[in-house]
């Protein structure tokens, strides 16, 4: 299809093809700020110009907050698409993207303070129960805390921050996401890393920051399906689906796209290449071959797990009805599988790809970092995915709340 070159209008929605192909338009674009947000390190303003005004920030964002809210089908979709063209904005874009999609669970008044005056604000998160909040006497909060991995915070205008949440004898009461203006909060300069580094996933810090009633979530609440936003009738389809695999699955799609420009990549510079001390070039070898092959197929099978939880994701949240507890599992266990899999292939890409693959100009180098970064995601382990997947098929139950 031919792709408009205007701006997506803050109330125009797309489709999932229409989103597609503006994802993909983009991409030879994002290469060329790849190695500067690596430099920055954080994301160039023309990579998260390009986002906003193609309308791919509002990809799984509610309709209720001027989003698209369209399945997560185009979700992998988008994020692979970038990935394709930047690991770093690909893995921004996909956090952005599960907290626009959180923010369907605040109250309104929430929604409107975040996206009144405009749906494509973006919302940094640490959702996770790092800090520490005092429920006050009017039901405001007061917030304090360090929370480290903030991706994208410097471009954010919103944060949500997870905390324990205290009264004020000193009894923890919950566990919660609290949402706050980014100017609130102090961001730390301190994202020196091996891999994504174009991410800027600095740390937070919070002092005594109120957070007035409704700018709070309960974790437990929205990760069991309890929150009110289930139960409201007019609550989006999307906004219904289960949390947790929502989460988990919103880690992986870039990871998709870097997968298949490191084998691009593979592909172009292999042919007629020598090996060294041997009499092969490199296309008629056969360990290149096999090495290929291998990861081709790896490729295309972590595609194929990422659609299938995509759409079983879909299915319960059209359905309205809780996941089973053995498919939750399964999702969080194929999150982990997938990105496993992508990074096994782009490490035989990057081993046979010989010593110029060193460069740090290089494509390969940059995948197999990124990629070992996504990995050791908390989320993302294997051993502690497949550990909990084990004990839920063998009748045991999860021993993480987080599934």
């Amino acid at each position: 299809m031919t792709i408009p070159t205007q701006t997506v209008a803050a109330t125009e929605t797309l489709t999932a093809e229409e989103i597609k192909a503006r994802a993909e338009s983009i991409m030879e674009d994002l290469k060329q700020y790849a190695d500067q947000a690596e430099a920055d390190r954080h994301l160039c303003k023309e990579s998260v110009e390009l986002i906003k005004n193609n309308g791919l920030l509002r990809t799984i964002q509610p309709k209720s907050c001027g989003g698209h809210e369209l399945p997560f089908r185009s979700y992998i979709d988008v994020l692979a698409a970038v990935g394709e063209g930047c690991g770093a904005t690909a893995w921004v874009l996909g956090v952005w993207h599960a907290h626009s999609w959180l923010m369907g669970h605040f109250p309104r008044q929430a929604q409107q303070d975040v996206y009144g005056d405009n749906p494509d604000t973006f919302v940094s998160a640490v959702i996770a129960p790092r800090g520490k909040a005092i429920r006050q006497g009017d039901g405001s909060y007061v917030l304090n805390g360090f929370w480290p991995f903030g991706s994208g915070c410097e471009h954010s205008q919103w944060l949500i921050l997870g905390a324990e949440v205290f009264d004020e004898s000193g009894e923890m009461i919950d566990e919660a996401d609290l949402l706050m203006p980014t100017g609130d909060v102090e961001i730390k300069d301190d994202w020196y890393v091996a891999g994504l580094q174009g991410t800027g996933s600095n740390s937070l810090v919070a002092r005594d920051v109120r957070i007035p009633p409704h700018r709070y979530i309960s974790i437990p609440q929205y990760t069991e399906r309890e929150a009110p936003a289930y139960k409201a009738e007019d609550t989006g389809w999307l906004t219904r689906s289960q949390a947790v695999p929502v989460l988990a699955i919103c880690l992986v799609g870039g990871a998709l796209g870097v997968a298949r420009a490191a084998l691009k990549e593979f592909k172009k510079i292999v042919p007629g290449k020598k090996v060294p001390y041997t009499n092969h070039i490199a296309d008629d070898w056969i360990p290149v071959q096999v090495a290929l092959g291998s990861a081709a197929a790896e490729i295309h099978a972590a595609e194929l797990v990422m659609y299938k939880m995509a759409d079983d994701i879909d299915h319960y949240a059209k359905l309205n009805e809780a996941m089973p507890m053995e498919m939750r599992g399964r999702i969080r266990m194929d999150c982990c599988l997938s990105v496993k899999m992508l990074l096994d292939a782009v490490v035989k890409l990057f081993h046979y790809a010989g010593a110029s693959a060193l460069s740090l100009r290089n494509v390969l180098q940059r995948a197999s970092r990124d990629l070992h970064a996504t990995n050791m995601h908390a989320l993302l382990m294997y051993d502690a995915s497949a550990e909990i997947y084990g004990r839920i098929l063998l009748g045991k139950g999860s021993n993480s709340p987080v599934i």
